[in-house]
């Protein structure tokens, strides 16, 4: 049976752009670096300690879509206050300060070297 994610993808215009967001801003860990004989690589990362991976999509291989928009993707951190801080003074772009969400949970939006928007919430 299946017993976890591997990975989601999220698609890129530039895959080393992308590396240098997520392992200097983020503090993310490579996974993956693969040649795929296209000119792109499968590259892949994540928080520390974490299982499921983010794969960066190079253009071509998704030629109807663009980088940038919502993602789908949710992260969560244990102190939201001291991440938004953190990767603030990094230079990573939130769309607005941790709030309380409807449903219970304190959480906000951040946007990658692409405007890719990803979810995080406290946890």
């Amino acid at each position: 049976m299946i017993s976890h994610i591997h990975s989601a993808t999220i698609l890129v215009s530039d895959q080393e752009k992308a590396l240098d967001f997520y392992l200097n801003k983020l503090g993310w860990e490579k996974g993956l670096d693969a040649p795929m004989g296209d000119g792109s690589r499968f590259i892949t990362v994540m928080p520390p300690g974490a299982a499921t991976q983010l794969a960066f999509g190079a253009p071509n291989w998704f030629p109807d879509r663009k980088p940038g928009g919502a993602t789908g993707i949710s992260v969560v951190a244990e102190d939201i206050d001291e991440t938004y801080k953190t990767l603030s003074a990094r230079g990573v772009k939130f769309k607005e300060p941790p709030a309380m969400m409807p449903w219970g949970s304190r959480a906000t939006w951040f946007y990658d070297q692409d405007d890719n928007e990803i979810f995080l919430a406290e946890g």
